[in-house]
């Protein structure tokens, strides 16, 4: 059984990085344009991609997105994309220096959080800067979470 996309508020969603927030806090959220080939718009436009193990990072003034998984696509010939490059993000100057300076600065990372079609049909990756959480952050996060749940439930049962 094939999990099922859903649309965001965004666009159509591809891929969501939800082990991302549970791993890491996120301070700042931005979004970024891709450099994409042809068939990697097409793979994407089938809805097949991954970016649970990828990152960000900074090389050479430019902010580059590494390890991010493309599926070839099926019916491409020999000029298809290879499965795991480094992407160009997008970004305006100000915000590439920003970004750079946190990491090297305050030691926070670059995460990719979702990839989805905007409005107009183009891919977007929404990257986040995040502070690494340790494990008894991770654990009381969900008690809290779990908590919020819990009170939900009651609240709809008592009126």
């Amino acid at each position: 059984m094939a999990k099922k996309k859903k649309d965001s508020a965004n666009g159509k969603l591809i891929a969501d990085n939800r082990k991302a927030r549970h791993n890491y806090e996120f301070v700042e959220t931005l979004e970024a344009g891709l450099v994409l080939t042809g068939t990697e718009v097409k793979s994407l436009r089938n809805g097949k991609a991954n970016i649970a193990e990828s990152y960000a990072t900074e090389e050479g003034g430019e902010i580059w997105l590494i390890n991010s998984y493309i599926p070839e696509y099926l019916e491409g010939n020999r000029h298809n994309h290879e499965p795991r490059r480094k992407r160009k993000l997008l970004l305006n100057k100000r915000e590439m220096a920003r970004l750079s300076q946190a990491v090297a600065r305050d030691g926070m990372t670059i995460v990719p959080n979702r990839l989805y079609f905007n409005e107009r049909g183009r891919a977007k990756l929404q990257i986040a800067l995040a502070k690494g959480r340790k494990v008894h952050d991770k654990r009381q996060v969900s008690k809290d979470r779990d908590w919020k749940r819990e009170q939900g439930r009651l609240l709809r049962e008592k009126g």
